[in-house]
């Protein structure tokens, strides 16, 4: 602990390890529950794509995909709400059960707007362009099996992504007084495969992108 401001301490090292604490193995119980904490983490995504009737995702029936577009948060969920899903042009075709600390979703098999904080959305004029909304919590562990499930069920081919999401304006790192910058602003990240025409300027070096849309 230091004794004025600025002292330099030396932090406290864990390097000798009591005996007793190496000599510690994980007893089966201990497995157990971990096991048990796997299984309950494990994301199932449910696709009502044809039929109708919910249906677990099976990478043996990929289905055709040309624009898809994610929305993480709840801010970029209420965005697709309020502008673009507010309309009888979409229909509900997947939904995402997951649970962790910050998300509880519910173990029914049928696909109910109230039964999911991460949905699917397809155009019905365009079965080909999905919405996703994710205003849940999606832990780090989970991410990339969100991903894999998700995209394992479609066509890379031809394939374009597009990830809304938002951050605070007091993240933002910039040379300027963030209570100068207008609120909200749109800033865009793009992979080289991308030819488009970028709609807003280029988010700057050194800002990042955190969770799941870096994923």
């Amino acid at each position: 602990m230091a004794t004025f401001f600025g002292e330099v301490v030396v932090a406290p090292s864990r390097a000798g390890v009591d005996d007793d604490e190496e000599a510690r193995e994980e007893t089966p119980e201990d497995r157990e529950i971990r096991r048990e904490l796997e299984k309950k983490r494990e994301i199932d995504i449910l696709w009502t794509l044809k039929s109708g009737a919910s249906t677990e995702s099976s990478a043996d029936e990929l289905f055709a995909c040309s624009q898809f577009i994610v929305a993480i948060g709840r801010n970029a969920a209420a965005f697709l709400s309020s502008f673009i899903l507010d309309s009888v042009c979409w229909e509900v075709v997947g939904v995402v059960k997951l649970w962790n600390e910050w998300c509880r979703t519910t173990s029914t098999t049928n696909v109910l707007p109230t039964d999911s904080f991460c949905l699917f959305y397809r155009l019905i004029s365009d079965p080909t362009v999905l919405l996703c909304q994710c205003s849940c919590y999606v832990a780090e562990d989970q991410q990339f099996q969100w991903l894999e499930k998700v995209f394992g069920c479609m066509q890379k081919e031809g394939l374009q992504v597009t990830v809304l999401s938002t951050c605070p304006v007091a993240d933002y790192k910039t040379q300027e007084s963030t209570l100068t910058l207008p609120s909200p602003f749109l800033k865009a990240l793009k992979t080289k495969e991308f030819k488009e025409q970028v709609c807003c300027p280029l988010l700057e070096q050194p800002n990042i992108v955190r969770d799941l849309p870096a994923a």
